[in-house]
């Protein structure tokens, strides 16, 4: 059975510290469970039982994050549902993100252990790995499972957190124009983006929302926010219960540059 491409030991090594089983690996390496073993063995790497059996590893984590509303877990939550997968098989979420700052402080906030996917040549934006079956339970219960793109619903927000929960959401999916008067999220979810819509239009900001359509015959759903004085306007609802960090700055910066402080 000849390995996937790319699939060096060094690969297959990071992918095994980074908490995925035995049973995962076999797929994406392209490797029996034997073979896969063989390279530990080959490497003296220390095993652990419950991972090679086909279970994840456990690391640390906050069981019951999802359970209770903050501003922070609002945060969190809008950048799982646009940057994060549930694993269907395996009690496993995982969070993607170019600025590995955001991953940490995730990780951080969820009291969980930094693991991260290992990266290779088909594989480079850095995902965050949660291995937790209660968090994967709490996630559906706001309708947030595998394959969501084309499915997820807007979760029932508190009134009072909904703001953080779409900063999370343009931190996730949404691109702000670098001179301030363009902002969209792009979405696969009409359920989603025809809530996040509703949401913008009850904060009085001037939005819309486009349809086009995917190579793969799929709907692309666009909620936009235009105008020179529309992103200021969404910046100053958005920041409001902001940290100094739990955001990506060049997208608050873009949208706040006409905000007369």
């Amino acid at each position: 059975m000849p390995r996937n491409p790319g699939m060096t030991d060094e690969v297959i090594i990071k992918l095994y510290k980074s908490g995925m089983s035995f049973k995962e690996m076999g797929p994406i390496v392209g490797l029996s469970d034997r073979a896969i073993r063989g390279v530990m063995y080959k490497h003296e790497i220390l095993m652990n039982r419950e991972q090679y059996s086909g279970q994840p590893r456990k690391h640390k984590v906050n069981e019951g994050y999802f359970k209770v509303w903050t501003h922070e877990m609002a945060w969190v939550l809008g950048l799982f549902v646009t940057d994060g997968h549930v694993n269907k098989q395996f009690h496993s979420i995982y969070f993607s993100q170019k600025d590995e700052r955001i991953l940490k402080l995730i990780a951080k906030y969820m009291d969980a252990d930094y693991v991260l996917s290992a990266t290779g040549p088909t594989k480079t934006t850095p995902t965050l790995i949660i291995n937790s079956k209660e968090i994967k339970k709490d996630l559906e219960m706001l309708g947030i499972i595998s394959n969501k793109s084309l499915s997820v619903p807007f979760p029932n927000v508190p009134e009072e957190y909904l703001a953080s929960f779409v900063r999370g959401v343009i931190d996730g999916d949404g691109w702000v124009q670098k001179t301030g008067y363009v902002m969209n999220v792009t979405s696969g979810s009409q359920d989603f983006a025809a809530g996040l819509l509703t949401v913008f239009q009850s904060w009085q900001l001037r939005s819309e929302l486009t349809i086009t359509v995917s190579p793969a015959g799929n709907p692309i759903y666009r909620i936009w926010v235009k105008g020179k004085y529309e992103l200021p306007k969404l910046a100053e609802i958005l920041y409001t219960n902001a940290t100094t960090d739990n955001f990506i700055f060049y997208k608050r910066q873009r949208m706040s540059q006409r905000i007369d402080y």
